[in-house]
């Protein structure tokens, strides 16, 4: 039909249809051009949320353990004996292990880490080369030595075990699955040769023993990742259970031993005049000899009567004396013995602080003084030493730590000397107490340990060049380390990172002294760190609780922070652009932010009178952009500004820092 034929209602009709459609139809092409233009604009602001796990009644949005929340127990009954004519460390253990998840597990996995030089472990053929750590070395090769653990049986409910080994990880297949609630006993006996120095945190130098990573422990089974089995390899440390432990340790008769736990049985091992030493050292501030110079390696002065009758009547026969130890809620235990001891102590809040070292160490004597400083200073400023002694072994272990114990080696320098000691008690807090997972995130326990030993370190040399200026030691190290192209985020598995010292050290120490002092000030963060160690004492938290806990406790958001500091290597430029003359006669600042970091900023303004001001503008300055205009408020001639004048930043460009009319 044509359009002549039409009736005018009908034509109308249609240019009103034709008219509708076109306008769908262009609507529904403008509404997918705004979809698409929304999907490729991302929100880029340094202020956007983190993408966190959403929170749970086991994990809370406050950063705190919810009402639901579980970690799983193991307990440990171990008696082992150490022969070192044959170089080995035979043992049985129990391993008590109760499924406090909501989840039936049909399999567990085990650390085995004896295996660390067996020839098929990833670090054996790795055979990787050492990570130097300023003038430190950590070889965590096995040098050459080849011989892991040897696994004589493994039983559960008296049936062999189905079992496969990975390297230093192996996986036990349950005849049924342990059903929440439920508990299982596991029985293992094993035997293993003592490498050197195995991963550069255990083995021995002669007739000294410093023993750790000694017996197969339970991994992790948690909310975040389900079972925790990162191989051991050597620059991720350790992320292990709580529990209780009951040890007995069997050594030649003329072995001193110390370990994680209380000596149960100290007068079969102990003489009458040691054990009063120990208890007046308990109650004295300054270091009381235990074993004295004079007495190192005389058995008829070190050890019982009894040792000393049974030895004088088998003179060719080597004599054995089993020292026991329990430990309550603790996550480890390590050991140490040798026959040639010396040993100090003395007490802080009814504390034991002890150390035992070789004659050789002649760098030793300030030693105790140091470590109870450190237990001090640390117990006051953030949370009480919770065990009853902290022990320290010298040895060629670099430095390592355990519950109560840390294996320290004789340094040449005085504050090197008292680095390492209070270094390795200050893992007391992080992670044996705050039990974060070193094998992910080293910054939550080597970083924050680092952040408080230099505050710890400041005090003790304080007045001295060195301990008024170690605090800023972070700081200086940034231009040599925070390399564009080279430097790797915090967040970076320990085992890819190429620069440790930095990445797991020194810079979340700087990141957490920048939070302390230029963002949150130190009476609100101090109250916020508090918390967290509190709240996460003997549990195990996460990168996520711990930023919804700051957040929480403080007031204030910090993803931004967090995004610069952590999850980038963002680099901060903050510059003064111009000044400006107002027609009141006063002046507009135009302040820069050329980086990719976002901090607050401070400015040190001089006006044309010649006085003086600083001004500290919170980081919200930034909320809208990179430039910022700061209208000052005195209508006076500004014929100054400097952006950081305290140099108190790391910022990387200082030449625009600076405006002079």
């Amino acid at each position: 039909m044509s359009a002549q034929n039409s009736s005018p209602v009908l034509v109308h009709r249609r240019w009103i249809r034709t008219l509708l459609v076109a306008f769908l139809v262009s609507a529904s092409c403008e509404s997918a051009e705004a979809q698409t233009s929304l999907a490729q604009v991302a929100d880029t602001s340094p202020f956007r949320s983190l993408v966190l796990p959403a929170p749970t009644d086991v994990r809370t949005g406050s950063g705190r353990p919810g009402a639901k929340y579980w970690q799983q127990r193991v307990d440990y009954k171990i008696a082992a004996t150490l022969d070192p004519a044959r170089n080995e460390l035979r043992g049985r253990e129990t391993i008590h292990y109760v499924n406090h998840s909501p989840d039936a597990l049909p399999y567990l996995w085990l650390f085995v880490e004896q295996n660390l030089c067996a020839p098929n472990s990833i670090t054996n053929v790795l055979n990787q080369p050492p990570l130097v750590f300023l003038d430190a070395t950590f070889d965590f090769s096995c040098q050459g030595f080849n011989g892991g653990g040897h696994l004589e049986s493994l039983r559960i409910a008296g049936v062999d075990a189905k079992r496969t080994v990975y390297g230093t990880t192996m996986r036990i297949d349950l005849a049924s699955p342990l059903a929440p609630g439920a508990s299982l006993d596991i029985e293992a006996v094993w035997h293993f040769n003592v490498p050197p120095q195995g991963g550069g945190r255990m083995g021995h130098d002669g007739a000294l023993y410093e023993m750790a990573q000694w017996y197969p422990r339970l991994c992790v089974y948690d909310d975040v990742h389900g079972w925790n089995h990162e191989p051991y390899i050597g620059a991720g440390e350790f992320y292990l259970e709580y529990g209780n432990f009951d040890v007995s340790l069997t050594v030649p008769a003329s072995y001193i031993v110390a370990a994680t736990g209380e000596l149960a049985n100290p007068e079969e091992v102990l003489t009458s005049t040691q054990r009063t030493r120990l208890a007046a050292a308990r109650k004295s501030e300054t270091p009381i000899a235990i074993i004295g110079a004079d007495e190192v390696g005389n058995i008829e002065k070190t050890r019982p009567r009894t040792s000393v009758q049974a030895t004088a009547s088998t003179p060719n026969r080597v004599l054995w004396l089993t020292w026991h130890y329990t430990a309550n809620n603790v996550r480890d235990f390590a050991f140490a013995g040798g026959p040639n001891f010396r040993w100090d102590a003395s007490g802080y809040d009814g504390i034991l602080i002890e150390d035992l070292y070789r004659p050789t160490a002649d760098k030793w004597p300030e030693v105790n003084r140091m470590g109870r400083e450190a237990i001090k200073y640390f117990s006051e400023q953030w949370y009480r030493y919770p065990w009853s002694h902290a022990t320290t072994i010298e040895g060629p272990i670099e430095g390592m730590e355990y519950p109560m114990m840390t294996f320290t080696p004789n340094s040449a320098v005085r504050e090197d000397q008292q680095w390492v000691i209070a270094h390795e008690f200050g893992h007391e807090w992080f992670p044996m107490i705050v039990g974060s997972n070193e094998r992910l995130y080293p910054w939550m326990d080597e970083g924050f340990n680092t952040f408080i030993d230099l505050g710890n370190a400041a005090k003790y040399f304080q007045g001295t060049p060195y301990g008024d200026s170690i605090e800023v030691h972070p700081l200086h190290l940034y231009a040599d380390h925070a390399k564009p192209g080279a430097e790797q985020p915090l967040i970076t598995n320990p085992t890819q990172v190429r620069d440790l010292f930095w990445v797991g050290y020194q810079k979340p120490a700087l990141m957490m002294q920048m939070l302390r002092y230029e963002v949150l000030g130190k009476d609100r963060f101090d109250a916020a760190f508090r918390e967290y160690i509190k709240a996460w004492a003997f549990k195990h938290p996460t990168p996520g609780d711990f930023f919804r806990m700051m957040r929480d406790e403080s007031g204030m958001d910090l993803d931004w922070f967090w995004r610069g500091w952590i999850y980038s290597t963002a680099r901060l430029d903050q510059s003064v652009d111009s000044v400006a003359t107002r027609a009141d006669g006063g002046s507009n600042v135009y302040v820069g932010n050329r980086g990719t970091m976002v901090m607050p900023a401070e400015i040190s303004l001089t006006f044309a009178d010649g006085t003086h001001t600083i001004v500290k503008l919170p980081v919200e300055m930034w909320n809208l952009g990179s430039q910022f205009v700061y209208r000052v408020p005195e209508k006076k001639r500004v014929t100054r500004a400097e952006v950081d004048p305290r140099h108190a930043l790391p910022d990387i460009e200082r030449a625009n820092n600076v405006w002079q009319r």
